[in-house]
């Protein structure tokens, strides 16, 4: 016979989630972040499969997580400078007219990411003497949720994240009214993890 205790099944907190209680923070674009007006925890899907049977086949839960993308919407500035941030991420990714586009975006993390060895080639593809330390390609971000009284309670941490696309600007002479534009990028990234607030650590809550 299944016992439960009913105790340790309450709920911590009866309150509800506010939509506009969070802060996210991005360590490439410091610009972006400080006008950042929405942002979403992406969902994920487990795959799964199906065992066959003479019958009814059998759904079976997978071993493969797919993860939404990471999309953010943020406030342009009037001198386009957070939006020449991540558009100037994504030329480095893409590196639309040379190699030297690809090595400024490694050399533009240098502060947080030295390269060990200069010699190093940093053309995409060419590994004759080792490849350079990738990590300014990446970023990390958070997303701190707060409480009804501000106080951050829950971080959502993600990890190598980069951006996959940026939103265009619609520009218009006839709009009655001054509606300052707005941009949404679209990351991509490894995982995301959560954790208490300042917590060293991340956790996994199962039940």
């Amino acid at each position: 016979m299944t016992t439960t205790n009913s105790l340790s099944r309450q709920p911590t907190s009866v309150d509800y989630a506010s939509p506009t209680q969070f802060k996210f923070s991005i360590i490439k674009l410091p610009k972006v972040e400080y006008f950042c007006t929405a942002v979403n925890i992406p969902g994920v899907t487990l795959g799964s499969p199906n065992q066959p049977t003479p019958l009814k086949v059998i759904p079976q839960p997978g071993d493969t997580l797919t993860y939404e993308n990471l999309s953010m919407t943020f406030m342009v500035d009037e001198n386009l400078e957070n939006y020449q941030e991540i558009h100037g991420w994504l030329v480095g990714l893409g590196f639309p007219r040379d190699n030297s586009e690809f090595r400024n975006l490694l050399s533009s993390g240098s502060d947080r990411f030295p390269v060990a060895n200069q010699s190093v080639s940093t053309e995409p593809g060419k590994t004759k003497y080792g490849t350079t330390n990738q990590g300014p390609v990446f970023s990390d971000a958070t997303l701190n949720i707060l409480t009804s009284k501000n106080n951050p309670v829950t971080e959502i941490r993600f990890r190598d994240v980069f951006p996959i696309s940026l939103s265009g600007l619609q520009y218009n002479q006839q709009a009655a009214d001054v509606d300052y534009l707005t941009a949404t990028v679209d990351f991509r990234y490894l995982i995301y993890d959560f954790a208490s607030s300042g917590a060293s650590t991340t956790t996994v809550t199962t039940s």
